[in-house]
């Protein structure tokens, strides 16, 4: 499913995924989810990701931002400000300098990244098990799962074992 995926992205040059990623943002952002939350877990995407860079930027100047930080092979939460530097981490991803944030039942919305998302909420990762470790530290808290992708990133059934994490919803 990965290598399907993979040759679906090369059919869009990055100036198209860009285009295709404002669409999707402005739905998330729109997102009465969204609207509420106080405190949002986003991400910085990889080039063949939905582009977040902007929207983060955006987005830290008018809630609590926080952004994933891969520490010894799991993920650390950190606030994100607009003075926080922003570093390249092990995978080439930007993670923030800003605080270490523990305060997981203050979250209010997720948006977590995939590789291939189904209608029922099925997501697959990287392979790496980075985000499955993540959602299973927070799936005690209500915190609203939102994956976005391309549409080309939606498939009929993400296989799911028993410690995957559904989303909530994809956009």
């Amino acid at each position: 499913m990965r290598a399907l995926i993979a040759q679906r992205r090369q059919e869009y040059a990055p100036a198209a995924r860009l285009d295709l990623s404002g669409p999707i943002l402005r739905r998330l952002a729109a997102h009465p989810r969204f609207v509420a939350a106080h405190t949002v877990l986003l991400y910085h995407s990889l080039p063949d990701e939905v582009d977040t860079a902007a929207f983060v930027q955006y987005w830290s100047q008018r809630k609590l931002v926080l952004l994933p930080s891969v520490v010894n092979n799991e993920i650390e939460l950190h606030r994100h400000a607009p003075e926080d530097p922003l570093v390249p981490g092990p995978f080439g991803v930007l993670e923030s300098g800003g605080k270490l944030f523990t305060d997981y039942a203050s979250i209010d919305l997720a948006v977590i990244p995939g590789v291939a998302f189904d209608e029922s909420g099925g997501r697959l990762g990287r392979g790496k098990g980075f985000y499955d470790r993540l959602l299973a530290r927070l799936a005690p808290h209500p915190i609203y799962k939102v994956g976005i992708c391309f549409d080309f990133q939606i498939v009929d059934h993400v296989p799911m074992e028993a410690h995957d994490v559904p989303m909530d919803e994809i956009i």
